[in-house]
């Protein structure tokens, strides 16, 4: 994990002191390392969990691991032993970003709170992140990925037919809070170049997984009105999905008027656009499980690539269901070619 001695990008000559585990904070720092920060990454004696999960090509550097943590260099630390945490202040003085997801209260326990770090360096941006808000009761609670899933409603809203939640199959929790602590840090030291200051960053979970999924769900609720009903009816149907064609799937969208206009046509229902329930934009959020049963009815009469052509001459946004393999067969069989 070797960071080039001649690191370009937007971040080169910024360092990172990385002491976070698993995933939301290595992909955070990973971001920061792709884009030329020299971040050294902190682990125990035991070494980050995610080391033993997944193929291996070297002992200890398993595929999990591999994918979470380039561009980074490696320091083993036993922080509970003072001449470590010695060490590790050491490297906090001259660093531009320190990060972490521990428990808040584990991090003032190791003297590694924002309020001890930020006198030693007041210049640092300091930037966390746990499961709930510092203000919260549950500001200390554990959190992972599938717990918060769960409580902010995702796994409801990806219910399979039978009603019952399911968790996404991504750690879609870890990698939203992930990637938006990046940006945070990002903006921090925006800050920093025009004030001169540090200051410290603190991303929960939980509210940004709510933040994330009200964008488009939280419907009625926001004009204050959730009991005329929450929840986008385009994402809840389910008719929305990938259709199946006479030999696989595939996955369409149109969105205007002249789309609608054409993929009726193109279903021989080109009636279908005079429909007083299809006929605007309005209409056809109205009656979106109406509107999307047309196309898990019309894609069937056809194969996968008959309806490819047909719909990229269309100009109407399609391409194929790929599955991981399909995905990575064309990634590095056929760079470009992801639609086809």
């Amino acid at each position: 994990m070797d960071h080039p001695t001649t690191a370009t990008g937007p971040l080169a000559g910024i360092r990172v002191i990385d002491v976070t585990t698993v995933v939301l904070g290595p992909l955070a720092t990973q971001i920061l390392g792709d884009l030329g920060a020299d971040v050294i990454k902190i682990e125990t004696t035991e070494g980050d969990n995610t080391r033993y999960i997944g193929p291996r090509g070297d002992q200890g550097m398993g595929a999990y691991f591999a994918g979470l943590n380039r561009n980074k260099r490696s320091v083993v630390l036993d922080l509970k032993r003072a001449p470590a945490r010695d060490a590790l202040l050491r490297l906090v003085a001259a660093a531009d970003v320190f990060v972490h997801n521990m428990r808040q209260g584990a991090a003032q326990r190791l003297g590694l709170d924002y309020a001890s770090l930020a006198p030693r360096n007041p210049r640092l941006v300091y930037a966390s992140a746990s499961g709930f808000r510092q203000d919260s009761t549950a500001r200390d609670d554990p959190a992972f990925d599938d717990l918060i899933q769960g409580l902010s409603g995702a796994a409801y809203l990806n219910a399979g037919a039978d009603g019952a939640p399911r968790y996404f199959p991504t750690v879609v929790v870890d990698k939203l809070t992930g990637t938006t602590l990046a940006s945070m840090i990002g903006m921090a030291l925006f800050h920093r170049e025009r004030t001169g200051q540090g200051q410290e960053v603190h991303l929960p979970m939980m509210e940004t997984m709510v933040s994330f999924l009200l964008v488009e769900h939280f419907w009625a609720g926001i004009y204050g009105e959730p009991e005329k009903g929450v929840g986008y009816p385009r994402m809840m149907t389910p008719h929305r999905r990938p259709y199946a064609t006479r030999d696989g799937y595939i996955s369409v969208i149109a969105v205007s008027n002249a789309h609608w206009g054409k993929l009726f046509a193109a279903m021989g229902r080109a009636e279908l656009i005079a429909d007083p329930r299809f006929c605007s934009i309005a209409a056809r959020s109205e009656h979106v499980d109406a509107l999307y049963a047309t196309l898990t009815e019309g894609m069937a009469r056809r194969t996968t690539a008959e309806w490819l052509e047909i719909l990229r001459a269309a100009d109407i946004p399609c391409g194929a269901a790929n599955s991981l393999r399909d995905l990575l067969e064309r990634i590095f069989g056929r760079p470009g070619s992801f639609a086809r």
